[in-house]
């Protein structure tokens, strides 16, 4: 029993130990701060601007949908039916900007640094294939000059093979320091 305590407690270790658990928990962690940023931010700058137009706590806007809405003063209950349509402006508000600044203050930021990093990568790769496609044409020359010198002699400059011809290199003076 001892045996399967000690697998299940090395499992959720494992599982605790991953990267992306732990970038899940750093997230909720500066979510949950972001979010009072952002509800302070409604209720401090928003708020009172909207309230140029009327209250200045959206939660106090409502329609009734039925009745006259009133509240008995006795009891505390409502007559009607009131839609808070207030709070949900400002839950709208609120998300709104959060997303806003999560995607120019993060989201945008990250995604052209990645597609840099991609496109220094796709660079680097394009030049190592270059690289690799010239050592690769001229050790296909290197072997056709020794099949053509073991065949029995070096080609002719009308052969289309080896120096001279339309496959290798031009033949010229050389010059002897």
């Amino acid at each position: 029993m001892s045996e399967k305590k000690v697998s299940l407690l090395e499992g959720f270790k494992a599982f605790l130990m991953r990267g992306n658990v732990i970038d899940l928990a750093v997230a909720v962690v500066i979510g949950a701060a972001f979010t009072n940023i952002v509800n302070a931010v409604v209720k401090g700058i928003i708020n009172p601007l909207v309230g140029a137009f009327g209250t200045q706590d959206l939660d106090n806007y409502s329609s009734c949908l039925q009745g006259p809405c009133t509240t008995d003063p006795k009891t505390g209950k409502m007559d009607g039916i009131e839609i808070l349509w207030g709070s949900v402006l400002s839950a709208t508000l609120s998300f709104l900007i959060t997303a806003a600044v999560v995607y120019f203050l993060m989201v945008l930021p990250m995604a052209k640094y990645l597609a840099r990093r991609a496109a220094m990568q796709a660079a680097k790769e394009g030049v190592q294939e270059t690289i690799e496609v010239s050592e690769l044409e001229v050790l296909k020359e290197i072997r056709d000059e020794l099949v053509a010198q073991r065949a029995g002699g070096a080609p002719g400059p009308d052969s289309g093979e080896g120096p001279g011809g339309a496959g290798g290199v031009a033949a010229g003076p050389r010059e002897d320091r």
